[in-house]
């Protein structure tokens, strides 16, 4: 087999796989690994292109939280690109109690056909 007829074999599964293993989700549940509580907490919308493509998952999150409780900065750990920026969008517009300093929280956004 030709090293491009492989690559082809590989992308091919690649993709069934993902397809495979994705059922549909319309919403997203999330939970914060921290101890601060979260004041406001704006759901994730599930995207559009993700729901027909039919993939689902669970992005991970590490968003810096600043004392006042704004969430300062976002990094994904982990999770489908397709569904990291829903996710971090909806973070960006959290709430977290007030600290005495800057802190960073582990969060999991998951999308979910409930």
């Amino acid at each position: 087999m030709s090293p491009r007829m492989q690559k082809a074999s590989v992308g091919a599964l690649l993709l069934t796989a993902i397809l495979f293993f994705a059922p549909s989700y319309c919403r997203a549940q999330d939970s914060a690994d921290s101890g601060r509580k979260i004041v406001i907490k704006t759901p994730a919308t599930y995207p559009t292109l993700a729901r027909s493509m039919n993939i689902h998952g669970v992005v991970k999150l590490e968003a810096q939280v600043a004392p006042n409780g704004s969430v300062k900065s976002i990094a994904v750990k982990g999770g489908h690109p397709m569904l990291a920026q829903s996710a971090v969008t909806a973070v960006g517009h959290w709430k977290f109690e007030p600290a005495a300093h800057e802190t960073k929280e582990l969060i999991e956004i998951k999308f979910d056909p409930e």
